[in-house]
């Protein structure tokens, strides 16, 4: 019955936000009373249960989201991005423009936000094929395949993150696999990839696609954006703090040393919150600061950021919300008891929920944390890898992108594809994706 109430609550989710159209916060509002009420919880305890549930998803999520999203900004107004993208496929040649795309791509877009790293680089992507008069989706698959594995498997990205403290799981540590998982999965789902879609659905690499939805485009001439080191620094900066904490960590257990000052400062540095804030501190500076920028131009970047992020963050609480629902309603206990005699790694079960999830709902997020909520009561009896979970529950939120999603139709427009073409690409490319991350996953849950 339990289970049932779900399927109900999802249906009514996507009659909400599909049929009539609702903003996707206010159903989820809706859809966790409804199913509160539905599971029997006590009056008294819904409303609780709610703001419960959206303030612990943003109260985890909210600082290090905020930061990165003005860490970012800083980075594409002062050009940074740009001189990312075009050194790498200046040092990269003509031969090896894929490749370029693809380190480019992913560089950016540890900085920057899945939907922003795509409206930032898909005009380079034009400009650069237009330029060797290669086909736009030649270019196009290798970055949307690197922006989205960034985005689902890499801290300080919202899923990760966000998924991470519900797991309890170290972020450092979601990071550090994270990147162990994503560069193999980058490389088949972006140029190795490329090669199949181009068998699949030939006449697609023969669109010329449509950008004028995105308006005029900033651009820098080269020499009036910052250098290329400092700009790869700076996007990286919060990498390198938090990889430098869990390697640190990982020592300090193998070792067995006794916790320290030098330790302790270590941790505190390499904690996401803290890292986020030194690194937007390292922009302001090094993109503006230093570039003769007026401070007043620098945090008006930052206020745009933010102000562009505000529904984002309340849709994540809202998923937060649902999520809380399911625990407090007993679904979450529920599920456990249905696999608590089985052999099912809780890694699959996670990705297995999540990919559901997302192909009922289209949210990535969403989904992901509502299978936090059908999860979390498992790992209890479990003595797996929470990180290694973490990376299972993105992966399965990544799955089978399709008409319920805004990616499919940004995906679509831009590169000027018909709804087979962006099937036989987009949608095959997230499930490709999503699958290579649980191989990978599996495959590291054996060795860590």
């Amino acid at each position: 019955m339990p289970l049932f109430i779900v399927a109900l609550g999802i249906l009514a989710l996507l009659l909400l936000i599909m049929g009539l159209k609702l903003n996707t916060f206010v159903s989820l509002i809706i859809v966790s009373f409804g199913v509160a009420l539905a599971l029997g919880m006590p009056l008294d305890s819904i409303v609780t249960s709610i703001e419960v549930g959206l303030g612990g998803t943003l109260g985890h999520l909210a600082l290090i989201f905020g930061l990165g999203a003005m860490l970012g900004k800083l980075i594409a107004d002062a050009g940074g991005a740009q001189r990312i993208a075009m050194t790498l496929i200046d040092k990269f040649g003509e031969k090896n423009i894929q490749w370029a795309v693809v380190v480019a791509s992913f560089i950016i877009g540890i900085a920057l936000f899945f939907e922003v790293g795509l409206v930032l680089l898909i005009p380079i992507v034009f400009t650069i094929a237009r330029q060797l008069k290669v086909s736009i989706l030649y270019l196009g698959i290798p970055m949307a395949a690197a922006l989205s594995v960034t985005h689902g498997f890499l801290p300080p990205h919202p899923g990760p993150t966000v998924i991470a403290g519900e797991y309890g799981a170290n972020i450092g540590e979601v990071l550090l696999y994270g990147f162990i998982i994503a560069i193999p999965t980058v490389i088949i789902a972006g140029p190795l990839f490329t090669k199949l879609a181009k068998k699949l659905v030939p006449d697609s690499f023969n669109r010329v696609g449509d950008i004028e939805s995105l308006g005029e485009q900033k651009t820098f001439a080269i020499e009036d954006t910052p250098g290329f080191g400092i700009s790869v620094f700076t996007a990286m900066f919060p990498v390198i703090l938090m990889s430098m904490a869990t390697i640190v960590t990982m020592l300090q257990k193998t070792l067995h040393i006794e916790d320290n000052m030098a330790i302790d400062i270590v941790s505190f540095i390499g904690n996401a919150s803290t890292a986020m804030l030194l690194s937007l501190l390292l922009a302001i500076y090094t993109m503006g600061i230093k570039r003769k920028i007026p401070m007043k131009a620098v945090m008006n970047s930052c206020s745009i950021a933010i102000a562009n992020i505000g529904m984002m963050l309340l849709i994540i609480g809202g998923g937060g919300a649902f999520k809380q629902v399911l625990i407090d309603g007993g679904v979450g206990d529920f599920v456990a008891e249905i696999f608590s005699g089985s052999s099912m790694s809780p890694i699959l079960l996670a990705w297995i929920i999540a990919a559901i999830l997302r192909i009922s709902l289209g949210s990535a997020t969403v989904a992901a944390l509502t299978t936090a909520g059908l999860v979390i009561p498992l790992l209890g009896t479990s003595d797996v890898n929470l990180a290694l979970v973490v990376l299972a529950t993105g992966a399965g939120s990544l799955i089978a992108s399709h008409v319920n999603d805004a990616g499919f139709w940004m995906f679509k427009e831009f590169f000027g594809l018909t709804l087979k073409e962006t099937f036989a690409t987009w949608t095959l490319l997230e499930t490709i994706i999503s699958v290579m991350g649980l191989v990978f996953v599996l495959l590291l849950s054996v060795v860590v």
